[in-house]
Formats: structure tokens, C-alpha cells, sequence
């Protein structure tokens, strides 16, 4: 059964780079998924008055802000429809729209027909980690958060963030695709960041997957005075890795999640392509 990705493009108050395009597809042609390619554009309520109206002209800047969003959506697809024919993938899109506030919504309700989930991130676009939130959280799908600028190549040194959990565990089995295609995989476990259920937890699944007849290492870090999120990036890119496997952690509180400190280090600051599931 060949799998379906769905990439997912908010457009306002900032679009996604084009690199984007590029970069989803080194995703899918490393797993041999097609590409289901969202443009999310904004909807915004009109909520202007008489007095707001004529000092502000605020309907008019809605209109201009909706027009911006659309042409930036239309744009990204034209970008990823460019990288399909180039690389003869199977494509299709669509364009949607959202409320600023539910554009994430609207992403992890669309998410949840797909394999997997991919979404872009950039330091300076808000709406992009609200999306990639809300996907990781809200979908049921893996997702792969990917850089908005730098450029994506193969996959084939996976690195797996192991704490023994329950949703590292999801993370594994969600991340199979990327990891029986993988050339190395190497299990990363933290042990100064809290208790762990044992020494040798990583090299049991490092063992568990070498069973499996994958090349597999486990290895063992401190994260000292680094946030967590950073150290094990930091590790990642060290050693060669091009794709990190992790679970994101959050704990629910009405519609928001208090996030764990892993997951909102790679939230804040994402370094490479990475795999969270929740």
C-alpha cells in the first residue's frame, strides 16, 4: 500500500519560503508517497463598525490582507506542482481557508485522511509553529516539521530520541517507513534530563531493530546546561544524522497544550527535518 502525505501551507500573516516545495518532496520520494499539497488562506470575520470603517478603511484592509494570503497560496502550489513534474510524483492540491485563530485546526482535521503530515517552520512565522502544533497534537498523524529555508537531501542516517515512553514508542513505529529505508540508525537517550526506566533501555531497541535486519547503534548523552531540544539537535547534526524521530510531548488544558521541554525546544528552534508524533 503506497503512502499519502499531505503537506500543509498557511499563508497568513506570512507564507511559507518556496523551498518548501523542494524540500516536501525529498521527504516523499525518500518513503515513495504521493503528495496531497493544502494551501491554508485566511478568512478574516469583518468585524469593522461605522467609526472603524471610516478611520480605518478596515474592510478594505481585509480584502488586501485575503488577496495577499490567496496569491501567496497560489504561488506555493505553483512551486510544488513545478517540483511534481520534475520528479514525476503523483500530485494533488487544494486551497482552503481559515480563520486566523483555526488555521492549525484546519490543518490537523485535513491531516487525519493522510500517512503523514508535513509542515514548514521558520524562526519568524508564528502561524507556521501554531500549524505544526496543532498537526503534531491534533492530526493522530507523524509529522515532519521541515526547515523553511535550507535545503533537504536524503534521509538516510535517522536518529531516534529514546526515553522508553509511550509516545517515543508511537514515534518509532510511526517513523517505520523512514527506518527500513534508512543506511543508519542511531538511538540517542538523554540521561541527565529525568529518571529513566533503565540503563539499557536504548540498547534494547537498538537490538530490537538490529533483529529486525536494520543497522542500528545506540548511544548515550548529556544534555548539561543545554535545553534538551538543542542537545539533541546539536547531537543529530554532529553525527551525520539527516532526519530525528522523537514524540511530542503536551499535556492538554482546554484547547492549548502545556508542552514538554524537548518538544518546545524543537518547537522554538528547529535545526534540521524532524519526525514528532504524539
Amino acid at each position: 500500500m503506497r503512502l499519502m502525505a499531505a503537506l500543509f501551507l498557511p499563508t497568513y500573516p506570512k507564507a511559507n519560503a518556496p523551498k518548501i516545495a523542494s524540500n516536501a518532496f525529498a521527504v516523499t520520494s525518500q518513503v515513495g508517497a504521493t503528495l496531497h499539497a493544502v494551501a491554508i488562506n485566511v478568512d478574516i470575520p469583518d468585524v469593522s463598525n461605522a467609526l472603524s470603517s471610516y478611520l480605518l478603511d478596515l474592510p478594505q484592509k481585509i480584502r488586501e490582507a485575503e488577496a495577499t494570503s490567496r496569491k501567496g497560496g497560489k504561488a506555493l502550489l505553483e512551486a510544488v506542482a513545478k517540483e511534481a513534474s520534475r520528479d514525476d510524483v503523483t500530485l494533488t492540491t487544494q486551497e482552503t481557508k481559515a480563520p486566523p485563530a483555526l488555521m492549525g485546526d484546519t490543518a490537523a482535521k485535513e491531516g487525519r485522511y493522510y500517512d503523514l503530515c508535513l509542515v514548514g517552520w521558520a524562526p519568524d512565522n508564528q502561524t507556521a509553529r501554531m500549524t505544526a502544533e496543532a498537526l503534531v497534537f491534533g492530526s493522530g498523524r507523524p509529522t515532519v516539521l521541515l526547515p523553511d529555508s535550507e535545503a533537504v537531501g536524503a534521509l538516510g542516517h535517522v536518529v531516534i530520541a529514546w526515553d522508553g515512553s509511550r509516545v517515543a514508542a508511537k514515534a518509532v513505529a510511526d517513523a517505520r517507513p523512514f527506518l527500513e529505508r534508512a543506511s543508519m540508525i542511531t538511538v540517542v537517550t538523554v540521561t541527565d534530563e529525568k529518571p529513566l526506566a533503565g540503563q539499557d533501555i536504548g540498547q534494547r531497541l537498538a537490538q530490537g531493530l538490529r533483529t529486525r535486519g536494520l543497522l542500528a547503534e545506540a548511544m548515550s548523552i548529556q544534555a548539561g546546561d543545554r535545553p534538551i531540544g538543542a542537545a539533541l539537535q546539536e547531537y543529530t547534526l554532529r553525527i551525520g544524522g539527516e532526519l530525528l524521530v522523537m514524540g511530542g510531548f503536551g499535556h492538554s488544558r482546554v484547547r492549548d497544550f502545556v508542552l514538554g521541554g524537548a518538544t518546545e525546544g524543537i518547537l522554538s528552534d528547529l535545526r534540521l527535518p524532524i519526525l514528532m508524533s504524539h
